[in-house]
């Protein structure tokens, strides 16, 4: 390893067995054994499927990490996307040594401090108190210098209260907050956070957030962040890796890799744009060439904030005596109604191709998934209804470090203006 990488993996795969807990049968035990024997490579290595969750199983393994290799330098916050079941845990399981690779090699130097689960670690006979010294012990702390960081430990933890009281009355919460306090002071070369945090408040989220940053920032710690919280992502880390069907699908900057996600996303689920065929208007004195939804001064399919602007864009045709007007039905991604809006005019144009324009301010939609249903009417009588005919996600826009960056309730999130005066 170079002086300055302070985590190597080097081929990583990880094979299951589908539908069982083990390695499988006597029968592929003894084929394993025999393999091993004659000095031949496993062979049921040779077989199982990709890491697609949405596939039906054709064979009875399934490869959850296949050839994975990356390097981690001291001091990076590396972050880890993917969709659910890409295997990101997983990875980080092999990393922190919880769970050893099928094949390959993980090469570290430095302590490993993971957070996986809530509570992980944690026996839940034991205090508080008590679960901070095993913890610091499992690390290869001494007493007395887990001691020296005990009270900054409790104090950040904000479980005082309750410090010598068993772990198992502990909430989630609770319980994820002691368990960070503990992963993050006790000086790990390496710290690993899976995404622990969205069980914590908003509080516990601007500490949390704000210490990983001091650990990589100011100590030169390196952090492994696993979270589905893209904004978190791109205000703490420094690069990171997307993996999708257990495989690395890109790796790169932050901002390029968040990106990247989302557009995988979006070609497998939004569609941001959608073509007509000329046979869904035929017989009609007009037509519909295209709708679609996109941020302003950028490109269908691009990723859209809290903060940009959207347009919605109707190309249509009519011929001269035929007049007509549409509505867009604004729906959450339950299907529940939102809202409907129409254009405040009759679209009387000329026999020529035009454009209409929906403008939409920023901060007006919460993050989330939302559909958009068509409807096209002439002299009050309904012509046409296409339901959910394209559908758009937001995400939060880039919040300042030790900001909240959770999702509060509701599908929209106006941002207001508001005055003060005295009284």
């Amino acid at each position: 390893m170079k002086d300055n990488i302070i985590l190597t993996a080097q081929n990583i795969s990880k094979q299951y067995r589908l539908g069982v807990v083990g390695t499988g049968t006597l029968s592929h035990d003894l084929n394993r054994w025999w393999a091993s024997v004659r000095g031949k490579d496993d062979p049921y290595l040779k077989v199982g499927a990709e890491n697609d969750r949405s596939k039906k199983a054709e064979t009875d393994y399934v490869w959850a990490l296949r050839d994975i290799n990356f390097d981690v330098h001291d001091g990076d916050v590396l972050g880890i996307i993917g969709k659910n079941g890409a295997g990101k845990s997983t990875l980080l399981k092999i990393l922190s040594r919880v769970t050893s690779p099928t094949t390959g090699s993980i090469k570290t130097k430095g302590r490993i401090a993971s957070l996986l689960e809530v509570g992980t670690g944690f026996h839940p006979e034991l205090t508080g108190r008590e679960n901070i010294y095993l913890n610091g012990a499992i690390l290869g702390m001494t007493k007395a210098e887990i001691k020296v960081k005990e009270e900054e430990i409790i104090d950040f933890s904000g479980c005082a209260m309750y410090i010598d009281t068993p772990v198992k009355r502990y909430s989630s919460g609770m319980r994820v907050r002691l368990a960070f306090a503990v992963a993050a002071h006790l000086e790990p070369d390496i710290l690993v956070v899976d995404e622990v945090l969205a069980v914590g408040d908003a509080e516990f989220q601007k500490k949390a957030i704000g210490k990983m940053k001091d650990i990589s920032g100011n100590d030169g710690r390196t952090v492994l962040f696993v979270s589905h919280n893209m904004a978190a992502v791109k205000s703490l880390c420094t690069r990171g890796i997307v993996l999708e069907n257990g495989k690395i699908a890109f790796e790169g900057g932050t901002d390029e890799c968040v990106d990247y996600y989302l557009k995988m996303g979006n070609e497998k689920g939004a569609e941001y744009q959608r073509f007509f065929k000329e046979s869904e208007f035929e017989g009609k004195d007009f037509r519909i060439y295209s709708i679609g939804v996109k941020a302003k001064g950028k490109k269908f399919g691009d990723p859209i904030l809290r903060d940009d602007h959207l347009e919605i864009m109707v190309n249509y045709y009519k011929s001269n005596n035929y007049d007509f007007n549409i509505s867009l039905r604004f729906k959450d991604e339950q299907g529940n109604f939102l809202f409907v809006v129409s254009p405040d005019f009759i679209i009387t144009d000329t026999d020529i191709k035009n454009i209409i324009v929906l403008n939409v301010p920023n901060y007006f939609f919460n993050q989330g998934s939302f559909f958009v249903d068509l409807q096209i009417t002439s002299k009050k009588k309904l012509i046409n209804r296409f339901e959910d005919i394209i559908n758009f996600t937001v995400i939060q826009e880039h919040v300042k470090l030790g900001g909240w960056m959770g999702k509060t309730v509701g599908p929209l999130k106006p941002r207001f203006s508001w005055e003060q005066y005295e009284s």
